[in-house]
């Protein structure tokens, strides 16, 4: 950045930060505005009655457990989210087996145990469609 831009720069942020502290939540957040219950009614109305019942009686037929588990079809995490749009692509795991051997200038002797990394140093995703979805 160039040196005379620096103070338009700060007085401009400034000025930002300060309209945004000068709001009041009436004034972000209205209260006059209509509820979550109006909200939905209009939405029902303009999707239609019979939509709403066929899901209504879809969730009503899920029986009602204690875990997490049960909900596993019917909703969606961050995991799920990325994991079905951005499939981590394979990266196999080597096994190395260090023979016993004398290390350091002081020849301490080190015995012999095995050690695992993955074969490529990090881990790569596939884009959205890259893979298809029988490879995951």
């Amino acid at each position: 950045m160039h040196p005379h831009l620096r103070p338009i720069v700060l007085t401009v942020w400034t000025n930002l930060v300060l309209m945004g502290c000068a709001s009041t939540k009436d004034s972000v957040l209205p209260d006059d505005g209509p509820s979550m219950k109006s909200i939905y009614d209009a939405h029902v109305a303009s999707v239609g009655a019979e939509a709403v019942t066929a899901l209504r009686r879809e969730v009503a037929g899920r029986p009602v457990g204690h875990d997490d588990v049960d909900l596993a079809g019917y909703s969606r995490t961050a995991y799920t989210e990325l994991e079905t749009m951005f499939p981590r692509l394979p990266n196999p795991t080597l096994v190395m087996y260090v023979f016993p051997h004398l290390a350091g200038v002081e020849r301490v002797p080190v015995p012999g145990y095995a050690t695992t990394f993955p074969l490529y140093e990090r881990v790569e995703y596939a884009l959205p469609g890259e893979v298809p979805s029988g490879q995951r």
